[in-house]
């Protein structure tokens, strides 16, 4: 292992900052790419257990800490903030910052990033693996054979749902939506939109997307996918109201943030009928998930997996750790996030 760097692990401190060089938390398992180009800006101190670093744990290492790389499951908040006096920047290894209070972090002067477009195209692509999971019934099929009951094919069969020619409801057009929508569209589906204001007319005119308000999108939509911040004004925006203005025949995906859906209301939904089906990756209280979701065929769940590919966890280290270095060295950061 190279002498900048060394593990956490708990009853086990082999870390002694050097005086004149920076010092470096990282708060949880990053690929060893990001490590390297963060050695080049300093000492290197990195939690390396699978179990969440300990509140006093980390506390003792932000003590001294110019710079920390986190995890979305970090909160970053002023507890965090009071234990690093000397910090310079908070690197966010994800392209949501939720879990960051970017205005305490402002007020002390403290830069914020994150990693966006890094993981569009996984996050997309994962999100039409759920589409078409839950709109032709894949994981109840694949629970059929696991389970070593007898089946016999038969043309009424566990019969799902063709997407040609439905309509994707997009909540959120951004980098991921759009590359939803493209892809999407090559599979013949037809697109509309709900933003805060309208992308560009190029835009729309490539995907043959349009601009509709949030109750048209979920009164009209056979697929409603979900890809905006989660936020005070995104809190449950998919409540009991938003289910039971869906059609019935329709699907629920949710790859961005759990508590965007409010979980309760999708388990009466689901289980009543008000909606056909749900995908989601993301939870209202994750990595816990509600008890009633866990019984219903017509859910498929998967442990947030949107970014989960080797090649995008580590573009994702890596430009945490360019921002790092951008911010040691006196220059602006790749990616900021509000107030730089």
């Amino acid at each position: 292992m190279n002498d900048a760097t060394t593990n956490g692990r708990i009853g086990s401190d082999p870390f002694r900052p050097i005086a004149g060089r920076a010092q470096i938390v990282v708060t949880g398992r990053i690929p060893d790419s990001g490590l390297e180009i963060l050695r080049a800006s300093g000492e290197v101190w990195a939690w390396t257990e699978d179990e969440p670093i300990p509140t006093d744990v980390r506390d003792a290492r932000l003590a001294d800490a110019d710079a920390a790389v986190t995890l979305l499951t970090d909160r970053v908040d002023h507890a965090f903030l009071a234990a690093a006096p000397k910090l310079r920047v908070v690197a966010n290894v994800a392209v949501g910052y939720d879990n960051v209070d970017v205005a305490a972090c402002n007020a002390r002067g403290v830069a914020v990033t994150n990693t966006p477009g890094v993981l569009t195209d996984a996050t997309a692509d994962l999100t039409l693996a759920l589409l078409l999971m839950v709109t032709r019934r894949l994981g109840e099929g694949e629970r059929l054979i696991r389970s070593g009951t007898h089946w016999k094919w038969g043309m009424a069969m566990m019969l799902g749902t063709g997407v040609q020619g439905r309509r994707l409801g997009v909540v959120g057009l951004g980098a991921i939506g759009e590359a939803v929508a493209t892809r999407a569209r090559a599979f013949g589906m037809d697109i509309v939109y709900h933003n805060r204001s309208a992308v560009d007319r190029e835009t729309e005119r490539r995907l043959g997307a349009t601009l509709v308000t949030l109750d048209e999108l979920l009164a009209t939509s056979d697929v409603v996918s979900l890809h905006c911040p989660s936020s005070e004004a995104t809190h449950h925006l998919i409540d009991d109201a938003a289910l039971a203005s869906m059609r019935s025949d329709s699907f629920l995906i949710n790859t961005a943030r759990g508590p965007i859906v409010d979980e309760a209301a999708l388990v009466e939904a689901l289980t009543s009928g008000t909606i056909a089906g749900a995908a989601l990756d993301v939870y209202e209280n994750e990595p816990d998930v509600h008890p009633g979701l866990l019984g219903l065929d017509n859910v498929v769940m998967v442990p947030h997996l949107g970014s989960a590919t080797v090649e995008t966890r580590s573009a994702m280290a890596d430009l945490a750790a360019r921002n790092v270095v951008a911010i040691l060295a006196g220059d602006e950061p790749l990616t900021p996030v509000g107030g730089r």
